[in-house]
């Protein structure tokens, strides 16, 4: 008998085959609709879907990247890489964590592609130069970027574009862009594709957006930019820990002053935390160990659109919060009071949606599984 192909396993099948309990799998479906933005009466429902899903076929491409965006993956803790690659999906191409080189490792994607048609998904990372550019600027196995990606999307079932890079083109986009570089959604226009931006990206966001398909076989909701709202839908700065200091007017001057010792907020040093939509400030990186502002650093913007041409970093943005019309123009009178006004909406929603939360435990799901 033909052992099956890892495509053909559903994910309750794997799991089961590496010895995960059952108790550790409802753990992880509570985890994941966490980890997604979902209440946790959803996990049940998150549990069904998972156990009979099957494992997606993964093609990962790196393109003009400096693989932060990898190495950002490799520190994701729900689930860990090593999970996600044995049990959630089957990662058949990623030029960094692949063991084939050369033709094999070519081959490895063709092949994937071929036995999988409309059903693999195309992870991208690093943006390509265009159509327009010369092709020798970025190459893989004699391919430039742009072919091999028109390539291998064009049978794909959707596109996850990873980093600021292949969102928005990111740096190598910056001005003067020499190499003509451009984003996923610049270039494919046939397929859906939805953009996890940062710099590096939230590596539980990555994962996040790949447990979301497996269990609903849809992409998640998705911001003007085509990023899922579930991690992208609130500013840095309403999620951040020192906005009461700024609704409050306290600010750090400098990185070694009395305000900085204290925590105080990061607006003045450059902050772009009201300008810049991520979560950050709530999932945070190696284990959800910290962040940048936690690290003392201001927010410099990076899941946004040309962060890298915005202006000096250590520039104060000129738009404090969500304001707009007549409390733009205050915010540079009143400042601090102004902040105060715009953070009680926010405080409102925030307080509604904890009012509603209802907690789960896993015993309470063994009952209703």
């Amino acid at each position: 008998m033909a052992a099956r192909k890892p495509t053909e396993k559903t994910l309750g099948e794997s799991l089961r085959e590496r010895g995960v309990s059952r108790r550790g799998f409802l753990k992880f479906c509570a985890a994941t609709a966490s980890m997604m933005a979902l209440p946790p009466s959803m996990a049940p429902a998150i549990a069904a879907a998972l156990e009979k899903a099957k494992r997606p076929s993964v093609i990962w491409l790196s393109f003009q990247e400096c693989t932060g965006c990898t190495e950002s993956l490799t520190r994701s803790h729900a689930p860990t890489l090593e999970d996600l690659i044995l049990d959630v999906i089957s990662l058949d191409y990623h030029h960094t964590l692949q063991a084939a080189a050369g033709d094999a490792a070519e081959h490895a994607r063709e092949e994937a592609m071929a036995a999988n048609p409309g059903e693999y998904l195309v992870i991208v990372d690093g943006s390509i130069p265009g159509p327009k550019a010369n092709p020798g600027f970025s190459t893989v196995a004699g391919h430039s970027n742009y072919a091999m990606l028109m390539e291998t999307v064009e049978n794909a079932a959707a596109v996850i574009a990873v980093g600021s890079c292949a969102t928005f083109g990111g740096l190598p986009a910056a001005n003067p862009n020499p190499t003509g570089a451009m984003s996923v959604m610049d270039l494919v226009k046939n397929k859906p594709v939805i953009n996890v931006s940062g710099c590096p990206p939230i590596p539980m966001v990555i994962t996040g957006v790949i447990a979301h398909y497996l269990t609903f076989g849809r992409l998640p909701e998705l911001d003007a930019y085509n990023r899922p709202m579930a991690f992208y839908g609130q500013s840095i700065h309403d999620r951040c820990y020192r906005r009461p200091f700024y609704d409050r007017g306290l600010f750090a001057k400098t990185f070694d002053d009395e305000g900085a010792r204290l925590g105080w907020c990061l607006y003045e040093l450059g902050c772009k935390g009201p300008t810049t939509y991520n979560a950050c400030a709530t999932m945070r990186w190696n284990d959800g160990t910290s962040w940048p502002v936690e690290a003392g650093h201001p927010c410099l913007g990076c899941s946004e659109p040309k962060f890298w041409d915005a202006g000096g970093f250590y520039n104060a943005v000129s738009v404090p919060t969500s304001a707009s019309g007549m409390n733009v123009l205050a915010a540079g009178v009143l400042g601090a009071v102004v902040g105060g006004a715009v953070a009680v909406s926010a405080k409102k929603q925030t307080k509604a949606e904890v009012a509603h939360r209802q907690p789960v435990t896993v015993e309470e799901l063994e009952a209703k599984l």
